[in-house]
């Protein structure tokens, strides 16, 4: 066994099951999709092209990184991979709150409510009390 063919078995195992593949076809209402990880893929692309400031803010960094006098040539990757490293549970969590829509927050305090309340009331209901409407 070489070395090439060590690095093919290595095992990237992230946690992820591995879910059937579904037939095509309409989705069934109410039903969130499950995020699933190809442990097979190894390029990710990051389009810019809408996201000017963000644009901006990657230049303005590979940039400043490259103004030095020795060592090799900076790139996009090295700086995804140095931010990745920095990234803790915390930040996760902040990543996770940022996602949420306007809907899915109320839905969660909904959820929240009925638990703490140990009630079914129904979302109408929840806003309806939330706001103070009679």
């Amino acid at each position: 066994m070489n070395i090439e063919e060590g690095k093919k078995e290595e095992n990237f195992d992230v946690g992820a099951k591995h879910v059937l593949v579904k037939k095509r076809g309409r989705k069934p209402k109410n039903t969130n999709a499950e995020f699933q990880i190809n442990p097979d893929q190894t390029k990710f692309f990051v389009d810019l092209s809408k996201d000017k400031e963000s644009l901006r803010k990657v230049f303005d960094l590979l940039i400043a990184t490259n103004k030095k006098d020795y060592g090799k040539e900076i790139t996009f990757k090295d700086l995804a991979l140095f931010g990745i490293e920095k990234v803790t549970l915390k930040d996760i969590e902040k990543i996770q709150e940022i996602s949420l829509s306007k809907k899915e927050l109320l839905e969660r305090a909904w959820s929240d409510f009925n638990k703490k309340n140990k009630q079914s009331l129904s979302f109408d209901d929840f806003l309806l009390k939330k706001v103070g409407i009679n």
